[in-house]
């Protein structure tokens, strides 16, 4: 499908929401005190066929996404109370991301938006295999995109309506990239941790976000590596892909990272197709992952399981928790990240709690 303009945009997005979830503009945020608190980016993935070109190819797809909102919209579907936090554009991105989010009660009192940058579309590209590569951005006027933009004053207003009964601030570390966004980013996590709230973090790297010269396969930098060190000490849990566990930390035995870090975090390694490798509550433990009923798009497949790996950890007591029950939670992350696999986007496919029992009932 070719995409050109907003109002082609637009009703490509609609395709985002399912038959429960309307499209209709729904006022005001749902205003329900959050658990979890996700701040960041929320762009386009603009996909191009499998094997082509998303720059050149005519028929490529727009699916709304961004690691924090589709954390923030896996642990909606999957029946938590959740807030998301960050800066939009205004327009047809950013509408669509309003309705979206509010048919799917996330609590948007956090949510900025920015008249002077758009939203952020980044080209997706796709092997034959479904597995994506992020080469770039689209759209642009000169001013840069809304999401680098979070504005820390209007953040210090509204952290008072989402941080009374929150237990959790999920973050990444793309905000930290560029100036504006990295000061309230660093802002929400230092309040956070003095309010009792625990930092999860999902690293996320994106080479192309830091510089749009970076090979989009590339490491981090010395300075890429020095700013986002602060956050990492900060973490509770923090979520890492095996190439970012190497990247970051030389290994990829997570209690050997969880060591190297002052609150010895817990750490959870995810590696495609491979055993998730993990160290929770001063357990080590392996888990298989599980695989999926078809692969479509594997975009979101991380952030669905960073969603089901918090979803799990507030139903859980907070008490040691046997081998047994860490691995069921690991399961239950890896059954949603499968899932999402099944179709385009990272939103659109995330299942609800009852999907995901059956699945794993079913294999």
């Amino acid at each position: 499908m070719n995409i050109s303009g907003e109002t082609s945009l637009l009703n490509l997005i609609r395709f985002e929401i399912s038959d429960r979830e309307s499209m209709a503009v729904v006022g005001p945020a749902n205003l329900q005190a959050p658990e979890v608190i996700c701040i960041g980016e929320a762009l386009v993935d603009r996909l191009g066929p499998l094997g082509g070109d998303p720059a050149s190819n005519k028929n490529v797809e727009d699916c709304l996404g961004g690691a924090p909102a589709n954390v923030a919209c896996g642990l909606a579907r999957l029946g938590n109370q959740v807030a998301f936090v960050g800066c939009l554009g205004a327009d047809s991105i950013g509408m669509s991301f309003r309705n979206l989010m509010a048919s799917r009660g996330v609590n948007l009192s956090g949510l900025q938006i920015d008249s002077n940058r758009p939203s952020r579309i980044v080209l997706v590209r796709r092997d034959l295999n479904g597995e994506r590569t992020f080469q770039g951005f689209y759209g642009d006027k000169g001013n840069g995109f809304s999401d680098q933009a979070l504005n820390l004053k209007d953040l210090i207003n509204s952290w008072p309506l989402l941080v009374h009964k929150a237990s959790w601030l999920l973050v990444g570390t793309i905000p930290l990239a560029t100036s504006l966004s990295s000061e309230a980013l660093k802002w929400s996590v230092e309040k956070a941790l003095e309010n009792g709230l625990k930092i999860a973090i999902d690293v996320n790297w994106r080479p192309t976000f830091w510089d749009d010269n970076f090979a989009p396969d590339a490491g981090p930098d010395d300075y890429a590596l020095s700013v986002i060190q602060p956050l990492l000490e900060s973490a509770s849990l923090i979520k890492l892909a095996r190439e970012e566990a190497i990247w970051f930390f030389k290994t990829q035995d997570p209690y050997g990272i969880a060591r190297m870090l002052p609150k010895e975090p817990d750490v959870v390694i995810t590696d495609g197709a491979k055993p998730v490798r993990w160290f929770l509550k001063g357990v080590i433990g392996e888990t298989e992952a599980l695989a999926p009923p078809s692969v479509i798009d594997t975009t979101g497949a991380g952030d669905a399981f960073t969603a089901g790996l918090l979803n799990q950890l507030l139903k859980v007591s907070s008490s040691k928790k046997s081998s047994e029950t860490l691995h069921e939670i690991v399961r239950f992350a890896a059954a949603c990240g499968a899932l999402v696999c099944s179709n385009s986007g990272a939103i659109a496919p995330q299942p609800s709690s009852g999907q995901v029992h059956s699945f794993l009932a079913s294999i």
